[in-house]
């Protein structure tokens, strides 16, 4: 009598590319050797989960934690010590509340949604880095590069079946543990200009461009290291043309081609370099984002995906003035810098720029299939500190509570989703692990995140082992 239940039914004898799929492993991945390669890089298999090949996410990673309290989670009422100087303001939903130093996104409340209660347990920039971006806690607390899969690696394995003259996955930088993990190099974001220090404890470098910056970065580099050079593909095609393409008879050596001619389809695409040309943009629009390092990176952001990348992760990286501090990113210790004035200094460009992007994404109709996110890998300490010799203040590292902005992506917007205690110290309403995050991003790709990938030491390791969608959003 046959089963009832199809789950239950024996499907016989795998072959090897099932096999394969399982392990997680392409065929890139296999032919590439050990080192980084061309092909290690474009290579991957097709996966079998109904993905949807139009989705689209746009990252902006306030790299070094952004302070909940000051941008939108204010605490009016706490003592002087925890509060700051920041007003709330009301925006256009009632009842939603963000810092007065961002009115134009204020008003943009109907098109963003705020969740204030996810947390997670790792304290470190690269350690909370790696836990919120991939799922999972890292042996390491300091490391450069991710032991698991980031979500925008896993994201790019699913879709790169979609390939064609633009590049699915794109990133400005290297992120400070964050990384593809144990899927290996090949699913490497493209990098027009990587900078390597972006990927270690240094908080002074310049903010990377992911625009085309004038400043050579017209000849685009393909990442992790720059390995090949629009000026290097004649030495590309001579290298495919003394390929042995009778090595192997069962098909490798076909997948090698194909990826070796992805790479040459992307390099010289015109779609490619079109998506990097901010002039094509009216000087309205680009006014309108701002002719500043965030304005110009979120509008190619916005005609990445909309040229067909799939995940688009930046950097929110801001040069201070001396005066104001050091650093770079959103680490806003005393001994780092002043932090108030650092917001004042570079929230009327987040402010501008942002919402310039969240008005776009819906003027064009891409709010059903494109997800902007704001965040970083942990909140501030609710408390301030002045450990600085200046007396000047700062915040500290804090897991335990952070605020993330949402728009567009066919989320519901115009909420606001959990709450934090009185002083922004812990989540009271609507606690969720930061994994609900990720889980929320890889359903709307229609991402099962049961399915495993084996780790370097051949362990089946699923996308994440916790965390739910966010059923307020979905």
């Amino acid at each position: 009598m046959p089963s009832l239940n199809p789950y239950l039914h024996c499907p016989g004898p795998l072959d090897r590319r099932s096999w394969l799929k399982i392990g997680g492993l392409s065929m890139g991945a296999l032919a590439g050797g050990v080192e980084p390669s061309l092909s290690r890089l474009f290579a991957a298999e097709s996966e079998t989960s109904l993905v949807d090949p139009d989705y689209s996410v746009i990252l902006f990673w306030a790299n070094g934690g952004p302070s909940h309290l000051d941008l939108f989670d204010l605490k009016p009422n706490a003592p002087a010590e925890y509060r700051g100087p920041f007003k709330p303001i009301a925006t256009n939903v009632p009842g939603i509340e963000i810092t007065e130093e961002l009115p134009m996104l204020a008003q943009l409340a109907d098109k963003f949604s705020l969740v204030r209660s996810l947390h997670h347990e790792r304290n470190e920039h690269s350690g909370g880095t790696h836990r919120l971006l991939t799922g999972y806690a890292s042996r390491a607390a300091n490391l450069n590069v991710s032991e698991y899969p980031d979500i925008g690696s896993i994201v790019y394995k699913h879709v790169s079946h979609t390939a064609s003259d633009i590049p699915l996955y794109v990133a400005d930088t290297k992120f400070y543990g964050g990384g593809p993990g144990y899927l290996g190099p090949s699913y490497w974001a493209y990098m027009p200009s990587p900078y390597s220090s972006s990927a270690t404890g240094s908080n002074t470098y310049e903010p990377v461009a992911i625009y085309n910056s004038g400043k050579g970065n017209d000849v685009l580099k393909i990442s992790p290291e720059g390995i090949l050079t629009l000026q290097r593909r004649s030495q590309l095609r001579s290298a495919i043309d003394r390929l042995p393409n009778e090595i192997d008879k069962t098909g490798m050596m076909d997948a090698v081609d194909g990826n070796q001619q992805r790479a040459i389809a992307l390099l010289s695409s015109p779609r490619t370099r079109e998506a990097f040309d901010l002039e094509r943009e009216t000087e309205a629009k680009r006014l309108r984002y701002g002719e500043t390092h965030w304005g110009r990176s979120l509008l190619t952001c916005r005609r990445l995906v909309e040229a067909g990348s799939r995940f688009v992760q930046c950097q929110a990286s801001y040069r201070l003035k001396k005066e104001t501090g050091r650093t770079s990113n959103w680490d806003d210790h005393s001994v780092n810098s002043h932090i108030f004035n650092a917001y004042r200094e570079k929230l009327p460009s987040f402010d501008q720029s942002v919402s310039a992007l969240i008005e776009d994404i819906y003027a064009r109709g891409l709010d059903q299939k494109v997800l902007f996110i704001f965040c970083g890998e942990f909140g501030r300490t609710p408390k301030i500190r002045n450990q600085d010799a200046s007396g000047r203040p700062g915040r500290d590292h804090w897991s335990h509570a952070m605020s993330i902005l949402l728009a567009g992506g066919g989320l519901k917007m115009g909420q606001v989703i959990g709450a934090t205690n009185d002083k922004a110290e812990h989540p009271v309403e609507r606690v969720m692990n930061s994994n609900c995050l990720l889980a929320t991003i890889y359903h709307q790709f229609g991402i099962d995140t049961t399915q495993s990938y084996l780790d370097l030491s051949g362990r089946p390791i699923p996308i994440l082992t916790d965390g739910k969608p966010i059923a307020e959003l979905i």
